[in-house]
């Protein structure tokens, strides 16, 4: 029998020592565990695990002799684990203890099983002192990186703890629902008679919400499908669109396909998807396949139209530019391990080139959707409004939203806000 502890150790080494990403690592280690709730146990160590890192691998500088990072980086992340179920997941601490030390022995490291037992022992005697000098910095209290934990108190000084502390709970689980396939009220109906709690989301016309993750391949509908899972952060460009029968539609930067399916399922348009990534853009295809309906996927980039484009205006673009995914890390909480500071200036000029290389393609009267799901002024407004100084023919819809605030250009909802993801958008119209 697989240890699963053992295996999440495995796992969570190679996402947050060497690099790899939570998707990639369950993908990898899942099969391993025929049992569906082992499984569930490894999905709620790995992403527990990967959230809290920065927390309680300072931790172990504090608990620990001499560092293990390098030269036994499973057992350090077993260690991380064993925090993990402490605090995070509250098992009961003999529990946590006993099968901790035990995941050490089935990754034949027996030698370190007594290391691994004084250490969580040393954190259960000295929790106080040890959790008091954690939450003295924000970056060890929220688990963020300094630079980012910084960068959030520039931008957003009154929401800025709000924000790290929502980037740590459990998002829900949102679900779009297949206009071409079902309506929502009878799909609610049919998930609560198979014991899901499920709600119309109180403003987004075609999102559920149930209140935690599950296997949605078992769901009723999922087969046939009758809806598909997208935040309620991303649902919003459904609504901004503002879609007209027999437009023509460019979604840039298109995988996974969550927008373009959206627009595809609420009105009859010409939609061109275009991807840099051929194998990301197979995953475009597969939705579409999945929910029945039908786009023209292209691989190109979207800075550069002259290579793909047919010559013909397009009445709506969505630019879902590259960003920093700062926004979203409650749902993928390997971001805050992989991101770097060093990373935001090369995405601001790829923003600025893609949306100066897609504004000529858009039709007088058009409307173009710049969205991001990062929280940082640097990737957003200021991006727009930079651009919007240097271009006569465009203006900047004004809109609001039941959830978020007002930027200085366009509309930031932030993580937590209206219990959503963080995503930013701003509505530019052509004259």
């Amino acid at each position: 029998m697989t240890d699963t502890r053992a295996l999440a150790a495995q796992a969570l080494a190679d996402v947050a020592l060497r690099g790899a990403s939570l998707r990639d690592a369950m993908e990898r280690y899942a099969p391993k565990l025929p049992d569906a709730r082992d499984r569930a146990l490894l999905m709620a160590l790995l992403s527990d695990g990967a959230r809290w890192w920065l927390r309680f691998d300072a931790a172990l500088d504090r608990l620990l002799d001499k560092p293990l990072r390098q030269k036994e980086p499973t057992i350090h992340a077993l260690l991380v684990l064993g925090l993990v179920q402490l605090e995070i997941l509250q098992l009961p601490d003999y529990a946590a203890v006993a099968a901790t030390v035990q995941a050490a022995k089935a990754l034949q490291r027996p030698r370190f099983a007594g290391l691994v037992n004084a250490v969580l022992r040393r954190w259960q005697r000295e929790r106080a002192e040890l959790l008091a000098a954690l939450d003295a910095k924000p970056q060890t209290r929220h688990a963020h990186p300094a630079w980012l934990a910084r960068a959030i108190g520039r931008d957003w000084p009154a929401q800025a703890d709000a924000v790290m502390a929502s980037d740590n709970l459990e998002p829900p689980l949102m679900l779009r629902v297949n206009r071409r396939r079902t309506d929502r009220e009878s799909l609610i109906e049919r998930l609560r008679l198979d014991g899901y709690t499920a709600d119309a989301h109180p403003w987004l016309a075609d999102g559920i919400v149930l209140p935690h993750s599950t296997d949605i391949t078992r769901m009723p509908g999922f087969a046939a499908g009758e809806f598909a899972v997208q935040d309620g952060a991303a649902q919003i460009a459904g609504d901004l669109a503002d879609l007209k029968r027999g437009q023509r539609v460019l979604d840039a930067c298109a995988a996974p396909g969550g927008k373009a399916c959206h627009l595809l399922e609420r009105e009859d348009i010409a939609l061109t998807a275009l991807e840099f990534e051929p194998k990301r853009a197979q995953r475009i295809t597969q939705n579409l396949d999945r929910l029945g309906l039908k786009a023209d996927i292209v691989i190109g980039d979207a800075g550069d139209p002259p290579a793909w484009w047919d010559g013909q205006a397009f009445d709506r673009i969505l630019i879902d530019a590259p960003c920093s995914a700062t926004g979203v890390m409650r749902r993928r909480p390997d971001v805050r391990l992989h991101r770097r500071d060093s990373d935001i200036a090369p995405l601001v000029a790829q923003q600025r080139r893609i949306l100066e290389a897609l504004w000529p393609l858009l039709a007088p009267g058009g409307k173009l959707l710049y969205i991001t799901c990062s929280l940082l002024r640097e990737e957003n407004e200021a991006v727009v409004n930079d651009w919007l100084e240097r271009h006569q023919d465009a203006r900047a819809a004004g809109f609001s939203l039941p959830a978020g605030q007002p930027a200085a250009v366009g509309w930031q909802v932030l993580p937590g806000d209206g219990d959503l993801d963080g995503m930013y958008y701003a509505v530019l119209e052509k004259s």
